[in-house]
């Protein structure tokens, strides 16, 4: 009686942590800032840790192990250690084992691409699903992103089965690490996909009617947390709230009805469980509550989106500008969910594209960083020029002078003084 009394006041020490469900793009620029605000409440050392099971059987797993080091040792500043488990089948007793340490030391646990239906098959029957589920429960915080976010909700979507080979619409079981804190969910990515261009792919590849039909076929109801790409659900059990980070947004689907929260606000976690009396949004220490404003006409929100993505573009700031279009790819299919009308849908994706092409045809150095690149030999040969010019020998002073032309830089002799500037290019027709 007395040792077990010592282990419930050992976990009772420990608060719960934090689960990340990351829509996409968990090694990708809308994702740093998350990765650090995350680990930065682990303290000053936090153990980061990547399982590779998702990809496993993918002949490039290892590149993807080592493009997860690489991003967070030069994107988000930690380092990053790779627990190999590729296969439960293969794997051997001596690495099974090394793993499970590997993982039990871990303070952030990161999962990602794959496939939802291997990570399961290889997870569940091996003592991972506990250790995660401990990390979680002794203060940790697990990154489930794309593929393994759907394998955390009581039912996971076999999405390459049914999108790419063509199996009928079904549902397998998921690990349930939500299930273990009270969250009985479907978790869904990809839930603005956009890839198909000519055909439905939002609600991660299956298109909204064939979605829907799979959630009504359900046994037994269950709400469906639907995330954006590019986007967040961090839930803090220690404060039992939610709230969501990246560019897009976070659905929660029940019984035919959708609630869509916003980042810049926090929620009550019981939301997510269903509990439909804590519906106000609560603040958390370091962010202020947005509130709900009008909804903004359809034009009015893409043309402010448009300008930001030009002045943005011209200041060669890349990933706001790639913010900014993704912020307009959201708000096309939104329209369109909305009952905009055909043909301002129609003309705003034409618009799309344009800026896509007008990003790629940018030149790759802006006019201020080609003039520092070239500053250090231009002024060199404008001071062998002005030494010509002192001794007369013009004719040297004038070569000198039509070698910067060729090269687009005009020079210019006022009182005292020579300027140099490069040739204004020639309008695009």
């Amino acid at each position: 009686m007395k040792a077990l009394m010592d282990v419930a006041a050992t976990d009772n020490q420990h608060r719960p942590g934090t689960i990340a469900l990351m829509g996409s793009g968990e090694l990708t620029a809308s994702m740093v800032e998350v990765h650090k605000g995350l680990l930065r409440g682990l303290g000053e050392r936090p153990m980061a840790t990547f399982l590779d099971t998702p990809a496993g059987f993918q002949l490039n797993a290892d590149q993807i192990g080592a493009t997860a080091v690489d991003y967070f040792r030069n994107r988000v500043g930690y380092p990053l250690h790779v627990a190999s488990f590729k296969s439960n089948e293969s794997i051997s007793e001596t690495n099974r084992h090394a793993a499970y340490a590997q993982l039990r030391q871990a303070d952030y646990l990161l999962l990602g691409p794959g496939s939802p239906t291997y990570t399961v098959e290889q997870l569940r029957p091996t003592a991972i699903p506990a250790i995660i589920t401990d990390l979680v429960k002794r203060g940790g915080c697990l990154a489930a992103a794309s593929a393994a976010a759907i394998t955390m909700g009581r039912y996971t979507l076999p999405v390459y089965e049914i999108y790419k080979v063509g199996q009928k619409p079904h549902w397998i079981d998921g690990l349930d690490i939500l299930g273990e804190f009270g969250l009985d969910l479907i978790v869904v990515p990809h839930w603005n996909n956009a890839e198909g261009g000519t055909h439905d792919t939002r609600r991660c590849y299956m298109g909204t009617i064939r979605f829907a039909g799979m959630v009504a076929g359900l046994a037994q109801p269950l709400a469906v947390l639907g995330l954006d790409e590019h986007t967040a659900c961090l839930i803090d059990l220690d404060r039992d709230c939610f709230s969501v980070r990246g560019v897009g947004t976070v659905s929660l689907v029940t019984g035919g009805e959708t609630a869509v929260f916003n980042p810049g606000t926090s929620y009550p976690l019981g939301l997510l469980r269903g509990e439909r009396a804590t519906a106000l949004p609560v603040a958390p220490a370091n962010t202020e509550v947005i509130e709900p404003q009008e909804r903004e006409d359809f034009w009015t929100v893409f043309h402010r989106l448009e300008r930001d993505f030009n002045d943005r573009s011209a200041a060669a700031e890349m990933e706001p500008a790639a913010a900014a279009l993704l912020e307009i790819d959201r708000l096309l299919w939104q329209g369109q969910e909305q009952g905009v009308d055909a043909q301002s849908i129609a003309q705003a994706r034409d618009l799309f594209r344009e800026l896509l092409v007008s990003l790629a045809m940018r030149p790759v150095l802006t006019q201020a960083v080609r003039a520092e690149l070239v500053k250090p030999l231009v002024e060199e040969m404008l001071a062998i020029r002005q030494r010509c010019r002192n001794d007369g020998d013009y004719a040297m002073a004038d070569s000198l002078r039509d070698i910067l032309s060729d090269a687009g830089i005009v020079v210019e002799d006022t009182v005292g003084e020579t300027t140099w500037r490069f040739t204004e290019p020639a309008e695009l027709s």
